[in-house]
């Protein structure tokens, strides 16, 4: 089956003139091209079917490359594909074949209908009007998933041969979330898996750039980190993964997904971050791997 992204570019690196900082910034969500036989495929109008993306999110980190970070970024949205899962993490309700037992069809996400290729968006909705082919899902996994994995890879292990370590920061937005209890909803969600996968410094820090310019930040609840942050965040191999959870309603209309009048805000807060997180040692901060001896020697 021929790519859906045959004629464009289905995800993109865009890399700083000249690399100065171990940071990897990586948007998985906030892909806004609806290829024209996908559209063709769903039951939702073109706002609905883009109710899972983490829109603009990409906008509000891209002066990462600028400051000397690379950014990889998804073109595909989200509901055609989820690069935050395991590569076969399939709802075998969704295809005409029979699935085998090599894929992970029992994970609590399927179950949910967020797999790797989804089965609803936001509010439970059903995304296709009939079933898929397993050629459908390698096509996209096979052409686009693995491909995606390894560009994000391929970005850490630059960074940790060149500067002895690397840190991932995952980027995301999250749907407003109500008061819960007595407690406050959190603006910001930051995950790094309970402590396991980014050192606590990085974590701390990342706190204080948000709680400084007034927004409340939670840690791991609701949201401790997808598969990115679990499968590259190894701080022993020098590699520290932390996800940020932006709240939707701060910078766009969560119905329209226009931006609005705190946009420009909530980009100037991540941009301090961006400064931050470039301005410290972070070999110094966290330790290091050996350093290659190219870089030893720099």
């Amino acid at each position: 089956m021929r790519s859906d992204y045959w004629d464009r570019p289905a995800f993109e690196t865009i890399r700083p003139r000249r690399l100065l900082t171990p940071l990897v910034f990586n948007s998985p969500h906030s892909g806004r091209v609806y290829p024209e036989r996908f559209l063709a495929m769903t039951r939702l109008d073109h706002l609905s079917i883009r109710q899972s993306e983490d829109a603009w999110v990409d906008e509000l980190f891209a002066r990462a490359p600028h400051l000397g970070a690379p950014m990889l970024r998804a073109h595909f949205p989200r509901a055609y594909l989820d690069v935050n899962r395991e590569p076969w993490e399939l709802d075998p309700t969704m295809f005409i074949e029979p699935l085998s037992d090599r894929f992970n069809t029992t994970s609590p996400r399927v179950a949910a209908g967020l797999g790797t290729l989804a089965r609803v968006v936001a509010e439970n909705k059903p995304i296709y009007r009939d079933r898929l082919s397993m050629a459908d899902a390698h096509m996209r996994i096979d052409g686009i998933y693995h491909p995606y994995h390894a560009a994000l890879q391929r970005l850490l292990s630059e960074a940790v041969n060149a500067f002895g370590v690397a840190l991932l920061i995952d980027c995301h937005s999250m749907p407003r979330i109500t008061r819960a209890h007595d407690k406050a909803a959190p603006d910001i969600v930051l995950g790094d898996r309970y402590g396991t996968t980014c050192a606590p410094g990085l974590v701390e820090l990342t706190e204080t750039i948000f709680t400084s310019a007034g927004l409340r930040v939670a840690r791991n609840r609701p949201y401790a980190g997808g598969f990115a942050t679990r499968t590259y965040g190894r701080p022993q191999h020098g590699v520290h993964a932390l996800q940020i959870e932006i709240s939707r309603h701060l910078y766009m209309n969560e119905v329209t997904l226009n931006k609005n009048e705190g946009f420009e805000a909530i980009r100037d807060v991540v941009e301090r971050l961006i400064f931050a997180l470039i301005g410290l040692d972070l070999v110094s901060l966290v330790g290091s791997r050996a350093l290659p001896e190219k870089a030893a020697a720099e």
